[in-house]
């Protein structure tokens, strides 16, 4: 890469987050998977680990808070349900849309991340917060 790349992908990380700051500054919903893919994507896709992250929405799909809730390395990170719920509660949220990243770059979900996913839907539905989508984010 040249210093030309460096400047021009910087300016695009500044425009992108300026469209997720009006987003947010403007109480827009999350009424489609490209919104909440955008939003992940400017926040996970460069990450170097593992990062699962977590968008908490009210019932007509505001943004509540983004929180990155669990770490790992290169290839997995541990999600622990018991944390989610709790955020959940303190976010007083009605639905939640969860990401992580995959640093190498694969963006099809795993056998252990549809195992989660599940989990963490049955989970949720239990104190009535619907889990939306979980979206993987890779290099495509």
């Amino acid at each position: 890469m040249t210093k030309r790349d460096d400047h021009t992908i910087e300016k695009a990380i500044q425009i992108l987050e300026n469209r997720m700051y009006y987003f947010l500054e403007n109480k827009e919903s999350f009424t489609s998977t490209n919104a909440a893919k955008d939003y992940f994507k400017l926040k996970l896709a460069d990450r170097k680990n593992e990062v699962f992250a977590i968008i908490f929405l009210t019932n007509r799909h505001v943004l509540i808070a983004y929180e990155e809730m669990f770490f790992g390395t290169v290839n997995g990170a541990s999600v622990h349900p018991r944390e989610v719920v709790r955020k959940a509660l303190e976010h007083n949220c009605s639905a939640v849309i969860i990401a992580h990243n995959h640093p190498s770059g694969e963006s099809h979900p795993s056998r252990s991340d549809e195992t989660i996913t599940r989990r963490l839907k049955d989970i949720l539905n239990v104190i009535d917060v619907s889990l939306l989508d979980h979206l993987v984010i890779g290099k495509t």
